[in-house]
């Protein structure tokens, strides 16, 4: 009969009183130093010996009796969904997760694909965040914010073109996107321009109100706009350069860069004139439309605030009882170049 071979003992999950005991402290000290407790004055040289004695036992908090005791977590919760982003967005994103990771914030983001606006809230209050970052792509109602507030979020902020009745609100309002690109082709006498609306799942939420804003600054000069479906494939391109003489047009927004360089292509391809006859614009400002020829007109968009995102989410939390803020974050600027 075979014998198993000897098994190391394990070792036991290392406690607070662990840490107290090698590190001379009692345990209510090990805890406010290992939770970053503002509270307290503590001394450099007591909170160093904490650290070391945490560090040598391998001893990390526990985050689920954190949150029972504090009645909360310090969960941070960012919705996901699967849409292309841009690198405004990704900008967004990093800037907010360093800094919350900076305040002993837990970040998680959480893939919410198929969620339902009345299915999201109560999905993501069960994870019982201290605050939550809703995407515009989940539209979130009034009745959602209770619920999330209910479940012990301090703070519950939308990220989209428009503010949520309840909730805090970082906005981007993409309206002034195609303003800008707009007003730059009006600048070079462009009158009869069309407007690029992504073919894409998702896109809408940004497409949809860049057309308005569009619309909003030809209307006073007596521009002409056209929508243009197009997705982001070759064949698409080249069948709307294909007919593209028939739409009569002399200028185009192409809703972002990569579309833009995808359509120029396309229309340089059927012997259109880039930009004597057709004038082109993108918005993002990559790196890659610099490098093209000709070099590509564009929007480029900057965040706006008048505080770090992170400390912002931070004060939110910390009173929650105040009313809805509305914060602006988009910052446009036209980028003329040979495109147009």
């Amino acid at each position: 009969m075979s014998q198993l071979p000897n098994q190391p003992a394990q070792r036991p999950v290392p406690t607070s009183a662990d840490v107290a005991r090698l590190a001379g402290v009692s345990r209510a000290t090990v805890s406010y130093v290992l939770n970053n407790s503002p509270t307290v004055r503590i001394s450099e040289s007591t909170r160093r010996r904490v650290r070391e004695a945490a560090t040598e036992l391998g001893y990390v908090p526990h985050a689920a009796a954190r949150s029972l005791r504090a009645g909360h977590t310090r969960m941070v919760l960012l919705p996901t969904v699967a849409f292309p982003t841009g690198p405004l967005h990704h900008r967004f994103f990093h800037e907010l997760e360093s800094g919350l990771r900076r305040l002993d914030y837990t970040v998680v983001q959480y893939g919410s694909t198929g969620l339902d606006p009345d299915d999201a809230p109560r999905v993501w209050a069960e994870l019982r965040p201290v605050a939550v970052i809703a995407p515009g792509t989940i539209p979130l109602t009034p009745q959602g914010t209770g619920l999330l507030r209910r479940s012990g979020a301090k703070a519950v902020i939308t990220l989209g073109p428009r503010p949520v009745p309840g909730a805090h609100a970082l906005v981007m309002d993409q309206r002034e996107v195609g303003s800008c690109a707009v007003g730059l082709l009006l600048e070079r006498g462009r009158r009869r321009i069309g407007v690029v609306m992504p073919e894409e799942s998702g896109l809408a939420l940004f497409a949809e109100p860049r057309l308005t804003g569009a619309r909003q600054a030809a209307q006073p000069h007596g521009a002409r706009i056209e929508p243009l479906p197009l997705r982001y494939e070759e064949e698409s391109a080249a069948r709307l350069a294909d007919r593209w003489r028939t739409l009569d047009l002399d200028a185009v927004f192409a809703y972002n860069d990569e579309y833009a360089m995808l359509l120029m292509r396309a229309l340089q391809d059927a012997g259109i004139d880039v930009p004597r006859e057709t004038a082109v614009v993108g918005a993002d400002d990559l790196m890659l439309g610099r490098l093209l020829r000709p070099r590509l007109s564009t929007v480029r968009m900057e965040l706006a605030t008048a505080q770090p995102l992170a400390d912002l989410v931070d004060r939110l939390v910390r009173h929650p009882g105040c009313a809805p803020e509305h914060h602006d974050l988009l910052r446009v600027g036209a980028v003329g170049r040979e495109s147009a």
